[in-house]
């Protein structure tokens, strides 16, 4: 039956006009930084590229599964910095699909030599559809068994096979060495998502995120003319997400042990009832390596959501992957500037 529960609540986020469906979320936020916050374009001063994929609730069929692929590059002589990121979020059991395309920009202010300011951009085109073959309804259960006696259902639906619409998101980010607070706002223009001909607005989304990164002494890899300093440091992080009614936030740190890179995190909103329900979602584990090679870096990371809601542990949980690939392409032959860089963690 719980299976049935779960179904109906995601068809309402999908179909009804009253219900305003959620952006997709990211355990590992700070390995997808441009999902994050558009001023996090070109953060890392050298061109990027980065993967993520997450796989929610495994063990039940309505299951979520995101992927995002990225691209950012830092212009040195316009101390700007563009991207784009490309991003599909699919429902299992009825295939609802929303595919974004987004251009980002960014630029870099020192305000004073301590301090940084990023302000940033993004235009996205947006495509929503979904399968309403795959679709289940309450005339075809048995309501004393929960069984699927039939095939067939009266429903129909004024449908459209799928919406395509424009969106505007701005962000910010302050920082110094070691510490950066940023706030992001999405779906600014609050382009309308229905599939069924009715109006159902994208509620903006705030993202407020920050930290502060505590460097102990450092380590040493490598040895004789190849050895060099490793960090080592502890990270307490946060991100607060709002979104029409819905509420979550994020705490926890990072323990960096170059090359290895460890976290935990909690997700909730303690304080929060929801329906005479504590708003516990989940406890996130993370595990990250990281290889720095003499110009380039590559990261890679895995996290795991233990659900502590009343969903319980038996949906699986959430798997998440990420990969991440920086490596420069200034001219050599051309000094650096002296310039401060965000310290975000990078998963």
């Amino acid at each position: 039956m719980y299976r049935i529960l779960l179904l109906s609540c995601v068809l309402m986020l999908m179909l009804n006009g009253a219900v305003t469906a959620q952006d997709p979320q990211f355990s590992q936020f700070y390995a997808a930084p441009l999902y994050l916050n558009p001023a996090l374009t070109g953060a890392t001063n050298q061109a990027r590229a980065g993967i993520n994929y997450r796989n929610q609730w495994p063990a039940i069929d309505a299951n979520f599964t995101t992927l995002s692929a990225y691209f950012d590059y830092f212009i040195e002589d316009k101390n700007s910095g563009v991207g784009v990121i490309i991003t599909r979020d699919r429902e299992g059991l009825a295939g609802l699909q929303s595919i974004s395309l987004g251009l980002q920009y960014s630029y870099e202010l020192q305000l004073t030599k301590y301090l940084g300011f990023r302000p940033g951009v993004q235009v996205a085109v947006f495509n929503r559809d979904v399968n309403f073959d795959k679709l289940t309804f309450g005339d075809q259960f048995d309501a004393s068994t929960g069984q699927i006696i039939s095939q067939e259902t009266a429903e129909t639906f004024n449908t459209q096979s799928s919406k395509t619409f424009v969106d505007l998101s701005f962000g910010g980010v302050f920082f110094t060495k070691s510490a950066w607070l940023g706030v992001s706002t999405w779906h600014l223009t609050r382009p309308n998502q229905s599939l069924i001909g009715e109006e159902s607005k994208l509620p903006v989304k705030l993202s407020v995120h920050g930290g502060f990164k505590f460097y102990m002494q450092p380590g040493v890899v490598g040895s004789g003319a190849y050895a060099r300093k490793s960090e080592r440091s502890i990270a307490p992080a946060f991100q607060y997400r709002h979104q029409g009614q819905w509420d979550q936030v994020d705490l926890g740190l990072y323990f960096t042990f170059e090359p290895l890179v460890l976290g935990t995190w909690y997700r909730g909103v303690p304080f929060k009832n929801l329906g005479g329900t504590v708003n516990n979602e989940s406890i996130v584990l993370l595990l990250g390596f990281t290889k720095l090679g003499a110009k380039d870096a590559i990261n890679i990371g895995y996290s795991y959501d233990y659900t502590i809601s009343k969903l319980g542990p038996g949906s699986g949980g959430a798997h998440e992957f990420s990969l991440v690939y920086t490596w420069p392409m200034r001219n050599p032959r051309k000094p650096p500037k002296d310039k401060l860089v965000i310290p975000c963690p990078d998963f």
